[in-house]
């Protein structure tokens, strides 16, 4: 059973990619650019990025289905599955390939030296070999660093004003993070306002699930979720296991606390993708990436739900309610 299943599965691969062919020749035909997506998660998981992504797009000039096509690739949480589809979009080939997160952005950057890609990552993009400088990238890769070194830090000291009778924070990291160690050291300035710090590892649903246990098991007061593409593409999940084990968790993005989470700093995803959709469309009317400056986030944004903090029996200080960007009733 389980080898027919298999081979089901690669006929309805196959069958996916031999209908593709016709789709990109005939947009390619009509003069309709095809950009390419490529990521690690889901349809259900890049809701709020797509939303973004078609924003900037449509800002360009640019109507998916009117006068563009985009070809999604996903990887369904493996990340193993990405340099074949990576492969797949190079052979059709695409105009742009956008890439959210660090792993999808390296596999692409590894399979095409021509095609421009548009990437969406929280890492330092010359660190990790993808751009010469921020402001002259030099070869086939820009984008959007969402990245800020004191994210970690900020984030604990809101969290704690938010619960100050907490001696212990959680923090949950993804060990496959290629920065992780940067993370842990942002985080390390716990200590200087007197919390302790439990880290929690998950890089599967099941670890995710097992992290929130191990959180209740402690009697850790709080949680702060890394930023990190893996949970990023999770946010329903998260928000789900926070509600169920009544945990205060702070998030680096503000769709977190739009699905119900109770506090995030950090920025946007709609708003990092509808950057990077206006980057594709300039690339598409003939700019270059080697030309394009990596943006960085500029601002840092504190997002608070009262809802979900009366349901947590908190009072949300008016010392934080003044200074925050949204409150969400």
């Amino acid at each position: 059973m389980q080898f027919d299943q298999l081979r089901r599965r690669e006929f309805i691969t196959l069958l996916g990619g031999v209908a593709t062919w016709p789709l990109v020749a005939r947009a390619q035909q009509a003069g309709m650019p095809v950009i390419g997506y490529l990521n690690q998660g889901s349809p259900e998981s890049d809701v709020p990025r797509l939303t973004g992504l078609r924003r900037g797009l449509s800002q360009s000039g640019y109507v998916e289905g009117r006068n563009l096509v985009i070809e999604y690739r996903w990887a369904g949480n493996q990340a193993d599955r990405l340099p074949a589809l990576a492969a797949d979009l190079v052979q059709l080939p695409v105009s742009v390939i956008v890439s959210p997160g660090m792993v999808a952005t390296l596999t692409a950057k590894a399979a095409t030296t021509s095609i421009p890609i548009v990437f969406g990552i929280a890492n330092d993009p010359v660190q990790f070999g993808l751009v010469a400088s921020l402001n002259r990238p030099g070869g086939n890769l820009t984008g959007f660093n969402a990245f800020a070194g004191e994210l970690g830090a900020k984030g604990l000291a809101l969290l704690h004003e938010l619960v100050p009778g907490t001696a212990t924070i959680g923090f949950l990291e993804n060990p496959n993070n290629p920065i992780i160690a940067t993370y842990e050291r942002d985080v390390a300035a716990a200590h200087g306002i007197g919390l302790k710090v439990q880290i929690l590892k998950a890089s599967t649903d099941r670890q995710i699930d097992a992290a929130f246990v191990s959180l209740v098991q402690a009697g850790t007061g709080a949680l702060l979720v890394g930023n990190d593409v893996f949970f990023n593409n999770r946010i329903e999940q998260v928000v789900a296991l926070a509600a169920r084990y009544a945990i205060p968790t702070m998030y680096s993005f503000h769709e977190f606390v739009v699905a119900g989470g109770l506090i995030s700093y950090g920025t946007s995803l709609i708003e990092t993708f509808r950057q990077l959709g206006l980057y594709a469309g300039r690339i598409l009317k003939g700019e270059k990436p080697a030309d394009l400056p990596v943006q960085q986030v500029t601002k840092l944004e504190l997002s608070i739900n009262l809802k979900t903090a009366r349901a947590l029996g908190l009072e949300v200080p008016a010392k934080l309610l003044a200074i925050a960007d949204e409150v969400i009733e």
